[in-house]
């Protein structure tokens, strides 16, 4: 009984503290995300702590306790997260997307300075998704490592919605991998796995060490390359909605054509979200 009261103020969240969330600084909001991926972390190891100890005999009731109200304080940091983005004029759209949520919204809400980012090559920079971009030893790291880890997140979320017909990420991010395999497959990697090797050193006895020798990449990094290039695409049709929203006009052009390897533009989806976007593009690119 004591538990119980001792945890109740978490169960009940007040709907004035929830509603205080819309006034969240960027700051408060990153503190959050990050919040919400330890106690994510910590649900999981209490709950495989209970499953562990139920082989044995029944969990001692703290256990229970803490696994139980790990995924109690999870749920309500996604709700203030929730409602910082409903208060932001991009979260709509951003949670309009299948595949992200409030979650992921915050921290690209909350990280990204759009008035930083004039194109998606920006972001995509900051983000740590520009191959030329080089940390060197004792050189300050040239990207920011939450926002590199909240695009993984995406990317990772577009593969899981892959086949939601919905999702048009995951559909594109399924296309991209069958294009990367088939140059894998006819050798046009062959370089770049030569390349690897001469800069890393891998156990011979690895699957991935097999693949390069012959002058292929392993199928993790097929995998990883299609995961990047539909990031790649969001973070550029996200840097487009975003300034639009701001400005009312769209950017000179919403993504790199040569950077992404596409031989047309990708309207984004959802544009019926953001009031005057789909016509906009229409008279600036030529279809929607």
């Amino acid at each position: 009984m004591a538990n119980t009261t001792a945890i109740d103020p978490v169960k009940r969240l007040t709907s004035d503290i929830i509603a205080a969330a819309v006034t969240l600084t960027d700051q408060e909001a990153r503190f959050l995300v990050d919040a919400y991926y330890i106690m994510q972390e910590d649900r999981k190891r209490a709950h495989n702590q209970e499953r562990s100890l139920e082989e044995g005999r029944e969990p001692n009731s703290v256990i229970t306790w803490l696994a139980e109200n790990s995924q109690t304080l999870e749920d309500q940091i996604k709700r203030a997260l929730d409602r910082y983005t409903d208060g932001h004029p991009v979260g709509k759209w951003l949670k309009s997307i299948v595949g992200i949520g409030p979650v992921i919204a915050a921290g690209l809400l909350a990280h990204i300075d759009i008035d930083k980012a004039p194109t998606a090559g920006h972001i995509w920079r900051f983000a740590g998704l520009d191959p030329t971009v080089k940390w060197s030893k004792g050189e300050k790291r040239p990207w920011n490592a939450k926002l590199k880890t909240l695009s993984w997140k995406a990317g990772q979320s577009f593969m899981k919605f892959s086949n939601n017909e919905n999702c048009l990420y995951g559909h594109l991010y399924r296309e991209r991998k069958a294009y990367e395999q088939r140059r894998n497959d006819s050798g046009e990697n062959a370089e770049v796995a030569a390349r690897i090797l001469t800069e890393k050193k891998f156990d011979k006895t690895t699957e991935a060490y097999k693949a390069m020798i012959t002058g292929k990449l392993p199928l993790g990094q097929i995998d990883g390359r299609a995961r990047r290039w539909a990031v790649k695409l969001f973070l550029s049709h996200l840097q487009s909605v975003w300034i639009f929203i701001k400005r009312g006009e769209l950017p000179a052009s919403p993504y790199s054509i040569t950077a992404l390897g596409h031989a047309h533009i990708t309207p984004p989806p959802c544009m019926d979200v953001v009031p005057g976007l789909g016509e906009a593009w229409r008279v600036k690119f030529g279809s929607y």
